[in-house]
């Protein structure tokens, strides 16, 4: 039995839970756990505890993260991202690059956020995301997560493209979205890369089949 953590690239179209179930397949152990949920549309970092290593799967899961993110101002989806329906479009012609940077700036610091409903959450023993398909909306805490720095790689309006530094917890599509609801536009979340989770990093993750490999 191998013994320790994997930095792994999660794929496009893998869950997390694909990535442990392949990882058992190749490696031939079933004590394999992963350090956090990514969507199956993002991709990047995702550490995965093995054999004892599994003991530092909850350590693991409460480090900062850091991600790269496309947020699309205009659009309005029930998932908060770009693969849900969309409930509203809005024109965004009248924004400015400068009026956009300072209102994304507001929200490095401390700030309440509302978990979105397709998420793993649970609530009185169900998923959110399994309440979400049955047409089901629940009320939601706020609750407190960090945004230590938003840096602006690009702005082409409508879309923006930045790195987040921040918290456990905090989801990046929701901060898509309340950017835009500040912006009284609407938001979604395009794309999603993990480039780092505490010490690992994009440019040490391997790919499923890259591990199969070694």
């Amino acid at each position: 039995m191998i013994h320790g953590v994997i930095n792994v690239y999660k794929e496009k179209g893998f869950t997390s839970h694909d990535v442990v179930a392949k990882l058992r397949g190749i490696l031939g152990q079933k004590k394999i756990g992963h350090t956090g949920t990514l969507d199956p549309d993002a991709t990047g970092v995702l550490p995965v505890c093995l054999g004892k290593g599994t003991k530092l799967c909850d350590l693991l899961t409460d480090k900062d993260k850091t991600y790269r993110a496309v947020m699309l101002l205009g659009t309005v989806t029930d998932t908060q991202d770009s693969s849900g329906e969309v409930l509203e479009k809005k024109d965004t012609a009248s924004l400015t690059v400068e009026e956009v940077t300072a209102c994304i700036q507001k929200f490095v610091g401390n700030y309440e956020q509302v978990p979105p409903m397709y998420s793993a959450l649970k609530v009185g023993g169900k998923k959110l995301y399994e309440l979400a398909r049955e047409g089901k909306t629940v009320e939601r805490k706020a609750r407190p997560v960090q945004i230590h720095s938003i840096e602006i790689m690009e702005i082409d309006l409508p879309r923006v493209t930045m790195e987040v530094s921040c918290s456990k917890g905090t989801y990046i599509r929701t901060l898509c979205h309340d950017i835009g609801e500040k912006l009284g536009c609407g938001a979604c979340m395009e794309s999603l890369l993990r480039t780092k989770v505490s010490r690992f990093e994009l440019e040490d993750s391997l790919t499923l089949g890259e591990i199969e490999k070694k």
